[in-house]
């Protein structure tokens, strides 16, 4: 066992937060957390091994970069998909049915809204169900798939 050697030192009161907050995440002494921040501070070799903890940080966050682009171009074509098949199918609404189609339109959405709700706490998500690894997707549909499989009369 090594021996220690008390020695009292003053701290900043925020800092001193920050050092316990860390002692309990951690869970271990703030005597250690101290210890260890001097003894990196001390050391020479600290530029080098904080540049190879930076960079491990910079290529994770552009791994995670990656995968939110490609996670938003699935969503910005699912959802150009949707919004053209929806206005090839969708007949106009007469005048007198306004009122009932923007009441049912609300009431729609708002079950929409739940719906989404209700997913989003129980953490599934439509890009995790998507699967990634599949080789052969077919062509993009285009109108005049969606017009030749849609009867809007």
């Amino acid at each position: 066992m090594t021996t220690r050697t008390r020695m009292n030192v003053y701290f900043d009161p925020a800092l001193l937060k920050q050092i316990e907050a860390l002692s309990l995440r951690r869970k271990v002494s703030k005597s250690a957390i101290v210890e260890a921040a001097v003894a990196s501070f001390l050391s020479g070799d600290t530029s080098e091994k904080l540049e190879a903890a930076m960079s491990r940080r910079l290529d994770k966050l552009g791994r995670q970069i990656d995968g939110l682009d490609e996670d938003l171009a699935v969503l910005g074509e699912a959802v150009s998909l949707f919004v053209q098949f929806w206005l090839l199918v969708t007949p106009p609404v007469p005048d007198g049915a306004q009122a009932s189609a923007k009441a049912k339109g609300a009431e729609r959405f708002k079950g929409f809204m739940q719906t989404l709700g209700r997913r989003l706490a129980t953490g599934d998500r439509f890009l995790k169900e998507l699967s990634r690894d599949v080789e052969s997707v077919p062509a993009e549909p285009s109108t005049d798939q969606f017009e030749a499989n849609s009867d809007p009369a």
